[in-house]
């Protein structure tokens, strides 16, 4: 029996995180819960520093394959908690901070060693989803 997804469905899930995401947060560590990816590494949680995310900020489009993509755009997060030791900037967080909910968490490219002051280029990237196989 063939399988089939409509494009919609997929389209459904990208604007829910384009209409709802208000934060691109730089983490050490994944964050598991939205409190661990807003609250401060260093006291508990795995934030380093964020960023505003707006609908404008996200493009949808034809995915790589057979699925469908949204675009990130470009954004320079500051890190701003303080720390002695360089941390690991090593996961992406997508927040909704009016549902106080994680909408999904990405691994950058590179994960780099920072430090408070920094200020970090997060290139454009995709959230893609496939259609069912």
């Amino acid at each position: 029996m063939a399988k089939s997804l409509n494009t919609a469905v997929l389209d459904e899930a990208l604007n829910y995180v384009k209409n709802n995401a208000t934060k691109l947060v730089l983490c050490s560590g994944e964050p598991a819960t939205y409190n661990a990816a807003t609250t401060n590494f260093g006291s508990g949680g795995n934030r380093l520093g964020d960023v505003a995310l707006a609908a404008a900020d996200m493009t949808l489009s034809d995915g790589a394959g057979a699925g469908r993509k949204a675009t990130v755009a470009e954004k320079i997060i500051t890190v701003d908690v303080a720390a002695t030791d360089p941390d690991k900037a090593d996961h992406l967080a997508v927040v909704d901070d009016t549902g106080s909910a994680l909408l999904l968490v990405n691994i950058p490219d590179i994960p780099r060693e920072v430090l408070a002051g920094d200020n970090i280029e997060v290139a454009t990237f995709d959230l893609e989803l496939s259609e069912v196989t």
